[in-house]
């Protein structure tokens, strides 16, 4: 029997994927759980279609992405915070703070996508921003005693 994916299925193949089966195990299971389809000639135009206009997609939110990290690696932020007498900062220096300073900037990058080291003195750091799948942008920034 043959079949079109729906879903990543790690076992069999990856979405949109056109595989053969047993029948019993495509009619009874694959079908029924919404897994896949039957691979009638209809549907394999529909899917062709569709993964046409994904990889379309898919080029114009890289491009977008790369366009976004390009820009982002040409930021510096300062980030003010108190600090004792030997350059220790009271509390520390995370994501959420860098991703409000982006937003000053006229950024908006959630602060999940923001991965950086513990921030507890003062001094020069960088933060790597994951904008898309494989694309990242480092931001450099600078904590300063207020």
């Amino acid at each position: 029997m043959e079949i079109i994916l729906l879903t990543d299925i790690a076992t069999l193949g990856s979405k949109d994927e056109t595989i053969n089966v047993k029948a019993g195990y495509g009619r009874n299971y694959l079908i029924p759980q919404g897994f896949a389809i039957l691979a009638t000639e209809s549907a394999k135009k529909i899917v062709a279609e569709n993964i046409k206009q994904r990889a379309h997609k898919e080029a114009k939110l890289r491009a977008d992405a790369e366009e976004l990290a390009a820009k982002l690696t040409d930021v510096k932020l300062t980030i003010g915070a108190k600090t004792s007498k030997t350059g220790k900062i009271f509390g520390s220096v995370n994501n959420v703070i860098i991703s409000e300073k982006l937003s000053e900037k006229g950024f908006d990058i959630d602060r999940k996508k923001i991965a950086l080291k513990e921030v507890k003195e003062i001094g020069s750091y960088k933060a790597s921003v994951k904008i898309y799948k494989e694309i990242f942008a480092e931001i450099e920034f600078e904590v300063v005693s207020e």
